[in-house]
């Protein structure tokens, strides 16, 4: 039975979660969601640059794949945007969602007797994690923002706690957004 290991880190601590071909116990039997949103995600990730329901890793054809679920964020997989469709993952593959950062660091097949029954045990993990920032040359570097559900404007991240700065609506069930930075 083939699986797959994710690894992050959390208030400096290091997490892993392991993925496995079948024996899904998940809130989507054959995937394993990841995001924001506890009540739709196996994973989730508390940056506020990640999306509610973000992707999904499931199993197929002998591979794990993963599969972008939100077209105005979509994830880095090995420094390539996933717009649509799914991609397979490899052992040292990375993925971005917003600015959080996670890495497969083992994918692996085992004797299904030595695999445990359950794939997702304990409560929802929660993840502050920031992505490195990289200077783009010339040009300044994309940031994300919270779009508000009911005027749909950008607020910075700084303004999750807080609200829309515009109309005072809350930013928890905000979509997170790239917004591109302006030429000069």
């Amino acid at each position: 039975m083939s699986a797959l290991t994710l690894q992050w880190y959390d208030a400096g601590r290091e997490k892993t979660q392991t993925i496995y071909e079948q024996q899904q116990q998940t809130k989507n039997p054959g995937t394993v969601r990841i995001g924001r949103d506890p009540l739709r995600c196996d994973i989730v990730l508390s940056d506020p640059t990640v999306s509610g329901l973000h992707v999904e890793i499931f199993f197929n054809l002998g591979q794990f794949l993963i599969r972008n679920l939100r077209s105005s964020n979509p994830p880095l997989v090995n420094g390539k945007q996933l717009t649509q469709g799914e991609q397979a993952l490899q052992q040292g593959s990375v993925i971005f969602l917003g600015q959080a950062q996670l890495k497969v660091i083992a994918i692996f097949s085992s004797d299904p007797s030595n695999v445990p029954p359950t794939v997702l045990s304990g409560p929802p993990i929660n993840i502050p994690v920031k992505a490195p920032t990289k200077p783009l040359g010339n040009q300044q570097q994309a940031t994300y923002g919270l779009e508000c559900p009911r005027c749909h404007k950008v607020s910075s991240t700084d303004y999750l706690h807080i609200g829309c700065r515009w109309c005072g609506t809350s930013l928890a069930a905000a979509a997170s957004v790239l917004v591109e930075p302006k030429n000069q």
